[in-house]
């Protein structure tokens, strides 16, 4: 069983090897599922070690020694929103004090100082504005799209995709309302779909802590219509408020098990074999592993856009809960020890995701650097400006100019003992010119 071990002698501190962890180690290392109750164990045993250990193993075996980044910008084009979720402190009612919207133009001018800056992708969430349209939705692609051609646009939550099928008149279609209303946005310029506004899969956490917003089920759809339109999305869970460690579980398996949907058509065609399995209510489905050893994986191991017809789930980014000025400001935020469990436990249970995201706005550079050795793959990118968390504030106090350069993440990278690599959104390699930062390209190679 792989731990790590430490000389008690210089340190005084001794290993707390845990051996119910073995037949969970005999899995990860064979390529076998693991199971709720795993996961579970993963969460309880004190062996810290080996749960990363293994999630490094992971990592290693779907990786290697590559670390992904990206040069990207945030645009968050209102803060208006018709919820009130109490662990929400970025939601502002109309004519609140830090109330904004933004205009197109505003939003198209973000666009051209994006591509200035290099960026090959702009993500973009905003709150449920009660009286923008429709129109305001889709002319923002488009004006987004005419003003920098290249730019990927990543955009829309799946709680906001569903208020834009009821301001649409769509919302009573159900999955047809939400697909057409991604149809829409996709042919006015939208690439992908971020994760946010998954939160934790579990109605009782959804009812106490943020009633009125779309449940487990929704979520799913939004995402599952994306795929079925070739729209490639990603996920999150934001963990450390109300819910429990086994919720957080039932969250990951949910996921996956739509992943392996998904996936399956793509596993077969790479001759992936699927593995018998239990889902989170106890009954027996197919599983798509991508992270056992590299002779189960006759051809890619990994999806990519240029091998694989559907959409699928790319990333899943665990997100701490910062109380900070929200209605749960009186509980205390997740350590980072167990922001590092989390990480790594999602990188074991979570076996047919592509990538795990270690978001450094949400935990650090220095803690994301320290979580590619513990599962990540990825630490995001330059972001400029993020107004959902006030982690980070810069020199001159302003909490949500939150930017790092394209070298800082490369030092981070590499101080870690990884070999950096620019992706785009759908994570391609980046090349560029070396006299004119501007210019990229996909790589071919």
């Amino acid at each position: 069983m792989s731990t790590l071990h430490l000389d008690p002698v210089t340190t005084g501190v001794l290993p707390r090897v845990d051996s119910r962890l073995k037949a969970i180690d005999e899995k990860v290392r064979a390529g076998v599922r693991l199971t709720e109750a795993d996961g579970n164990l993963l969460y309880q045993t004190p062996d810290i070690w080996t749960v990363c250990s293994l999630a490094d193993l992971v990592r290693r075996r779907m990786h290697g020694d590559i670390a992904y980044y990206n040069v990207n910008r945030h645009l968050n084009y209102s803060n208006i929103c018709a919820l009130s979720c109490k662990f929400c402190a970025f939601y502002r009612k109309k004519d609140e004090d830090g109330a904004y919207e933004h205009s197109l133009e505003q939003i198209a001018e973000e666009a051209r100082n994006a591509v200035s800056g290099g960026a090959t992708e702009i993500h973009i969430v905003g709150g449920l504005h009660p009286w923008l349209g429709f129109d305001y939705y889709t002319d923002m692609m488009r004006i987004i799209h005419d003003a920098a051609p290249r730019l990927h646009i990543k955009a829309f939550t799946a709680v906001e995709i569903v208020h834009l099928a009821r301001i649409s008149k769509r919302g009573k279609e159900g999955y047809d309302g939400i697909k057409s209303v991604l149809k829409d946005l996709k042919d006015a310029g939208l690439g992908s779909l971020p994760g946010g506004g998954a939160e934790v899969f579990d109605d009782r956490v959804h009812d106490e802590a943020y009633k009125g917003k779309i449940k487990a089920r929704q979520w799913m759809e939004v995402h599952q219509a994306a795929h079925e339109l070739g729209l490639n999305t990603n996920a999150t869970i934001l963990y450390g408020h109300i819910e429990q460690r086994s919720e957080r579980i039932t969250h990951m398996m949910l996921l996956r098990e739509e992943q392996d949907r998904t996936l399956k058509q793509w596993a077969s065609d790479q001759g992936i074999a699927l593995q018998a399995a239990a889902d989170h209510q106890g009954m027996e489905t197919e599983a798509v592993v991508l992270s056992g050893e590299d002779a189960g994986y006759p051809d890619e191991r990994l999806p990519m856009p240029e091998t694989c017809d559907a959409g699928y789930y790319q990333t899943i980014t665990p997100l701490p809960f910062f109380p900070d000025k929200s209605e749960l400001e009186h509980l205390p935020a997740p350590t980072g020890l167990e922001n590092l469990r989390t990480l790594a436990i999602c990188r074991l249970m979570l076996d047919n995701f592509p990538h795990v995201k270690a978001f450094w706005i949400m935990q650090s550079l220095e803690m994301a650097q320290f979580m590619l050795l513990n599962g990540a793959d990825d630490i995001d990118g330059t972001v400029v400006w993020y107004d959902i968390t006030k982690l980070i504030s810069d020199s001159d106090g302003d909490p949500t100019h939150q930017e790092t350069g394209v070298w800082d993440l490369q030092k981070a990278i590499r101080d870690a003992g990884f070999r950096p690599v620019e992706r785009d959104t759908l994570y391609r390699p980046v090349e560029r010119d070396p006299d004119n930062a501007t210019d990229w390209r996909i790589a071919t190679t």
